[in-house]
């Protein structure tokens, strides 16, 4: 081993002076720091205020109190920072990055052997220790520098100063910092003369920034209406003066108050006399009222709701509006329950949809709503559209006279419900007649009514109006007598549809009126809209039928088949299709011999469900078919808990929405209760079971958010039972399936925890995943079976199957009955797909557009327009 010399251990001494340096670099920066924060954090306090302007908007008193704070706190830290600063010595950073090093090796490698300096090994270990000494002295770092004083500054002032000062940068100005030597005594500004100060603040609604005048030269000056001058007048009480004709007060301050606040309400000047002044010719720039106006008559569905569509515009921006509806009393054919005075009601007022976001400035929207229970309902009246912007200005429409659209009632019975309980709203006097009348309208209820609980009900309104009439007729007991017209005229209109045959011949007797009544081209096409789904559903449950009396009787009676008709569902769709053919033609006579046609052939019908009247449903179809159900009911629960979220955040506001709400459940129609009952419509068995004398069936979906999570349970172990009986087991779109299905089933499971907890919100979010995750088993459920048809040569399987094969997409979805692609199966939409997708979206808009709704609610409507 070399020796280790006197030499080599000054070296390894000038070896850390680059890390001894920056150590004494960062003591030197923490001796600053301790010593200077506090100065540092006045200055900051003192300067961020001057930015911003404060002195300004102070007065003069208080400005020198501050000042004399602001000097105290500032020679107080001055001191402390003299006292606590020391400039750290080389020795000082010589033993600190010692101190950082084991063993100090700069310490002994400054060191000198004292003892056994004559004994060679002792001074051969003492050189070995050296060299251990530089070797750990040659990997020295610089020590870092502790600049924390929060133990100095417990309550963080020093942030308190950084964050003003930042907020002086961002909106203050450093020329403001000079305002002050305008208000020291002798200083420039008071040997220049008086000073002044002035803003014009613009309204706000205008968006238009803030003037300071200062900057602004002597001329003409163009200002909003209602425009807020502000002016501040310094030094010598008179030395500034303010004249100004903007504003027309009649109780003006003196002219020489130092602070003037007035707003600009005409042309006129403005001028600040004495020394420094300056003139402005003020010119108004006016705000023209809003305006607005109806662009078309209203159009109305067939289920009365009305569409009336209107354009707005206004130089800043429309804030809000309103439609009001009158009675056109002079317009009212006076005849029947008409003929006497109506009761004082008040007008009809609806606010105005305007844009969620964007310009205001301009725009075209449709007020979209039902009035169909109003007691104006398809009355004359007079309409008034009114718009208002951000400066309190309105501006109204000429009357404009229409019609109030409602909904209109074919069936005989139920149009004279309607009538009548449009009398007893006209005027309560009307009772005594309106009970004569409806009894004689139903002496023979047997021939009008199609269960005999729809007569009972009439008869129970017939004796509560016999009773009033008696006993007088209460505003409270009009309104119920009102609502109990009404559920009932919609019962007689719209059938008992928990039977589908029932509901098919409904629909066929609804057009079959309203051919003969002369309805509109809108009304009509509803009605046969209706008339397609309904036959559909009739299709299907007879289809059902016969395959369940093929299983238990594979040898009917021949004579009831030839007894029957042979008729394929291409043969309905064409017979549907030629009569609305004629119906758009206007050849009504022909369209209604026509219906009278399918109607006479529909009671003998029988559907082949193959050329041969052969063939069942195989194990994936019927899982298919299970799926899509399990499908609808998840819907109609996922709507029911939409709809009490909305209850909960706006309770009472959904009764008058209920009747839109009719099919939203995969097209079954309108229940009794919210959708998803049991999964089923009016057109399910288990509602007709509960209708027929199941009290506690036909009340579910009405319960608390409880009955919902028990509802959820049992539709997941139905999910389970279908999973055990899934086919395609071992391949790859069997797996896929089982997969899309385990993940619906913990989304129902999560939706179910989450109504226990009446968490609705998360309930909701949930179910729309069980859906997603639902739909994509289905689909590769679907793909399954498309790969195993295509898979079975033509001629070695059934025939049923081998034609199937043929007509599948590259989807694998079936050909429609007319040539168009998947109209039949289990997710085809129907005829009416497109048409009630836009019904939809024009709903979302408009609810989305009421200001009244809760916020919670409207944002879920904006996440939803947002997303389709």
């Amino acid at each position: 081993m070399a020796s280790f010399s006197n030499h080599d251990a000054q070296r390894s001494l000038r070896a850390v002076r680059w890390p001894l340096r920056l150590t004494w670099l960062g003591m030197l920066a923490e001796a600053l720091v301790q010593s200077l924060w506090p100065l540092l954090t006045v200055c900051l306090f003192v300067l961020g205020a001057l930015m911003l302007g404060l002195q300004d908007v102070v007065i003069v008193e208080v400005v020198w109190a501050a000042a004399v704070i602001a000097g105290t706190g500032a020679l107080a830290t001055l001191g402390y920072a003299f006292v606590k600063f020391r400039v750290p010595s080389k020795a000082q950073a010589v033993a600190c990055l010692d101190a950082s090093l084991p063993g100090r090796p700069l310490q002994a490698l400054s060191d000198q052997q004292t003892i056994g300096a004559d004994d060679a090994a002792s001074t051969e270990v003492w050189r070995a220790h050296q060299a251990r000494m530089a070797a750990r002295a040659a990997s020295a770092e610089p020590v870092a520098a502790d600049l924390r004083v929060s133990a100095r500054d417990p309550y963080a002032l020093r942030y308190l100063a950084i964050l003003v000062f930042g907020i002086a940068l961002l909106f203050g100005s450093i020329w403001r910092v000079g305002s002050v030597a305008q208000m020291a005594p002798g200083g420039a500004g008071l040997a220049a003369g008086p000073v002044w100060e002035g803003w014009a603040e613009s309204p706000r609604y205008t968006g238009r920034p803030t003037i300071y005048l200062n900057d602004i030269a002597e001329g003409a000056l163009r200002v909003p209406v209602g425009s807020l001058i502000t002016l501040r007048l310094y030094g010598e009480v008179g030395a500034l003066t303010l004249s100004e004709t903007v504003s027309g007060r009649t109780d003006v301050p003196p002219a020489s108050d130092p602070a003037q606040d007035f707003t600009v309400v005409q042309n006129g000047m403005v001028t600040i006399n004495g020394p420094g002044g300056r003139s402005w010719e003020i010119e108004v720039i006016p705000d023209a009222p809003p305006q607005i106006a109806v662009l078309a008559d209203p159009d109305a569905s067939a289920m009365g709701e009305m569409t009336l569509p209107f354009e707005a515009s206004d130089d800043y921006g429309v804030e809000a509006g309103e439609a009001r509806f009158t009675l056109d009393l002079a317009s009212v054919e006076r005849h029947y329950g008409l003929t006497i005075d109506p009761e004082m009601r008040p007008d009809l007022i609806v606010p105005l949809p305007t844009p969620i976001a964007g310009n205001r400035r301009a725009f075209e929207e449709n007020l979209i709503e039902d009035f169909s229970e109003h007691p104006w309902a398809n009355l004359p009246v007079l309409a008034h559209l009114s718009a208002l912007d951000g400066a309190e200005q309105k501006f109204e429409t000429a009357p404009r006279p229409m019609v109030l659209p409602g909904r209109r009632f074919f069936d005989p019975v139920a149009a004279a419900v309607i009538e009548q309980r449009r009398d007893l709203l006209w005027s309560r006097v009307n009772n005594g007649r309106i009970s004569q009348i409806l009894r004689a309208t139903s002496y023979l209820p047997e021939d009008l009514f199609r269960k005999q609980t729809d007569a009972l009900r009439l008869r129970k309104v017939i004796r509560q109006l016999e009773t009033f009439a008696n006993y007088g007729l209460s505003d409270d007991m009009q309104e119920d007598l009102a609502q109990e017209m009404w559920d009932l005229a919609l019962i007689l209109e719209e059938g008992d549809l928990a039977d589908a045959a029932e509901r098919m011949r409904r629909a066929q007797e609804r057009l079959n009126e309203a051919i003969k009544n002369g309805a509109s081209d809108e009304e009509i096409a509803e009605l046969m809209r209706e008339l397609r789904r309904a036959t559909e559903d009739y299709l299907q449950q007879l289809s059902r039928q016969a395959q369940r009396q093929q299983e238990e009787n594979q040898n009917g009676p021949p004579g009831d088949q030839q007894n029957s008709m042979q008729m394929t569902q291409d043969d309905l769709q064409r017979m549907m299709d030629r009569i609305q053919e004629l119906m758009e033609q206007g050849r009504m006579a022909e369209a209604q011999q026509a219906l009278q046609e399918l109607q006479e052939m529909m009671e003998n019908m029988r559907v082949t469900q193959s050329q041969q009247g052969q063939g069942g449903q195989s194990a994936g179809e019927q899982a298919m078919e299970g799926l899509s159900e399990t499908l609808r009911e998840q819907q109609g629960l996922s709507d029911q808990a939409f709809r009490d979220l909305q209850e909960q955040f706006n309770p009472g506001a959904q009764a008058g929405e209920s009747e839109g709400n009719e099919g939203r459940n995969g097209g079954q129609g309108q229940g009794q209760s919210h959708e998803g009952q049991q999964g089923r419509g009016e057109g399910g068995d288990q509602q007709s079971g509960a209708q027929d004398g199941d009290p506690s069936q036909g009340q579910q979906g009405q319960g608390t958010e409880g009955s919902i999570a028990e509802r959820q349970r049992a539709l997941r172990e139905e999910l389970r039972r279908q999973q055990q009986n899934l086919p395609g087991a071992g391949t790859t779109e069997g797996d896929a399936a089982r997969g899309a299905l385990d993940r619906a089933g913990r989304a129902m499971d999560d939706a179910e925890e989450a109504l226990r907890n009446d968490d609705l919100a998360e309930a909701i979010d949930n179910q729309g995943q069980a859906m997603e995750a639902l739909r994509e088993g289905m689909r590769a459920l679907g793909e399954m079976m498309a790969q195993q048809e295509q898979n079975q040569q033509p001629g070695q399987g059934t025939q049923q199957s081998d034609r199937r094969a043929e007509n599948r997409d590259p989807l694998g979805r079936e050909a429609g009955n007319s040539g168009a692609d998947g109209d039949n199966g289990p997710l085809a939409l129907n005829d009416d797909a497109y048409g009630r997708a836009r019904e939809l979206l024009d709903e979302i808009r408009r609810r989305s557009g009421q200001v009244e709704r809760p916020e919670v609610e409207r944002d879920y409507l904006k996440r939803l327009l947002d997303r389709f």
